[in-house]
């Protein structure tokens, strides 16, 4: 029996000599942090214009400033992926989590029950707004915004919050149409 892997993406993945160079220089410098390529920018470099919009908008989301920590951020990305049952999102960013946060059983307590994960009461009020966000939006009012606000964030931060699940709802379906396989480094890293 041969242990043949799934191709990557159900849709063309490009060769890294096929890409245009703003796509190639990105990549190289996502490898040489990582020491590996994430199949997400394999699979989004079939689609030049989107990938660009697409990582502009996560870089403007993700590695700003702001009230929200960088590992706060991947724990939104992380409890609403679970919620939209996106696999490569919940590996890919757990990993991240892990590494940010410097907690390598924090992503899998997020993933499978954040309310009885090791977090602060804040960042359990973050995720519940999140998932709230995730999967009913249209309920969000009044009262969600002062639960936050009670627990220090601003409307920036609230703002955010609701910007990141929304990127990565989009990023979800996406990777789910797919059939986004993560890479294998991604389930070891920051163990």
């Amino acid at each position: 029996m041969t242990s043949e892997k799934a191709p990557i993406s159900r849709f063309p993945v490009p060769k890294l000599s096929e890409m245009p160079e703003d796509l190639r220089a990105r990549i190289a410098l996502v490898q040489e942090k990582a020491g590996f390529v994430p199949n997400i920018f394999l699979a989004l470099a079939h689609r030049p214009d989107e990938f660009r919009a697409f990582m502009a908008y996560h870089d403007a989301l993700m590695d700003k400033p702001g009230g929200l920590t960088k590992a706060e951020r991947e724990m939104i990305v992380v409890a609403t992926s679970a919620a939209n049952n996106c696999l490569y999102c919940v590996i890919a960013h757990g990993a991240i989590l892990r590494v940010r946060a410097k907690n390598p059983l924090l992503a899998d307590q997020i993933a499978v029950a954040y309310a009885k994960a090791d977090i602060a009461p804040r960042q359990r009020a973050m995720l519940a707004f999140a998932l709230k966000v995730a999967q009913e939006a249209h309920t969000v009012e009044a009262e969600d915004h002062a639960v936050l606000a009670g627990h220090g964030f601003s409307p920036d931060d609230i703002w955010d919050i609701a910007a990141i699940t929304a990127l990565f709802a989009l990023s979800n379906r996406l990777a789910s149409v797919a059939e986004l396989r993560p890479n294998d480094e991604f389930y070891t890293l920051g163990r």
